[in-house]
């Protein structure tokens, strides 16, 4: 009982420091490129509906008030900074819940606390499987660029995540040549196959806008997973001290 109580306190305490911090990141980095690239959005959806106008008037605004009905949004603003920090929040304590399994398992195996770099290590870890690998494939859109369906890019997002995870740990812990080489395959392997794609992407969304944003998506993954590797650690750590004594 003990430690699934360092677990969560752990977990819910970094998840909250890290949500809060991320969230002010992304409004330097992010947030206001989406901005952008959401003028660019409600520019082609004007010109079609102008376009789309003398064709069908009552059929369109019928079916323009029915996509307005159901494609809620919060508002800009403190509105909408309090839901992206909710969401980045309960995505934090997911994720270190995730890592404080692995803490405890690694702390109750050595009898010895889990250090803060080691943390980090960890969080690394996390950083090359759930933004590097699938991020390859399947770069980050900004709002306006057409996708593949969103059926088969999950499919792949998850087969990448898993093929990652699991060929990094055939090389960390296995240690052995074929280990090692069955790794390598594995985490190649999504790519071999490759993400789905459109054949045609036409947007009027600017591709130097979409390569600034998936730098700042990079980055902002990058600070999330290195903070809440070293902050998970050093938590789990505080709180499961009685434990390892």
């Amino acid at each position: 009982m003990s430690t699934f109580r360092s677990i969560v306190f752990s977990s819910v305490i970094a998840g909250f420091i890290v949500g809060l911090i991320v969230t002010a990141v992304q409004q330097f980095g992010t947030v206001p490129l989406i901005l952008k690239a959401e003028v660019y959005e409600k520019a082609a959806e004007h010109k079609h509906e102008a376009s789309a106008q003398p064709r069908a008037i009552l059929v369109h605004d019928q079916a323009a008030h029915d996509h307005g009905a159901e494609a809620w949004e919060p508002r800009d603003g403190l509105e909408r900074t309090l839901y992206t920090a909710g969401a980045n929040i309960l995505t934090g304590i997911g994720f270190a819940l995730l890592l404080c399994g692995f803490f405890s398992v690694r702390s109750g195996a050595t009898g010895e606390p889990v250090s803060w770099h080691e943390g980090l290590m960890w969080g690394l870890a996390g950083f090359a499987v759930f933004t590097i690998a699938p991020g390859l494939g399947l770069p980050p859109e900004l709002p306006g660029v057409p996708a593949a369906p969103l059926m088969s890019r999950q499919i792949w997002w998850v087969t990448a995540v898993l093929a990652t995870s699991a060929g990094l740990g055939l090389i960390v812990f296995r240690r052995s040549a074929p280990a090692a080489i069955a790794g390598v395959v594995l985490i190649m392997l999504p790519h071999l196959i490759g993400a789905p794609e459109l054949e045609h992407v036409e947007t009027n969304v600017p591709s130097s806008l979409s390569h600034q944003f998936v730098v700042a998506v990079t980055l902002t993954s990058l600070v999330f997973w290195s903070l809440l590797g070293s902050l998970t650690s050093a938590a789990f750590a505080y709180f499961d001290r009685p434990t390892s004594a």
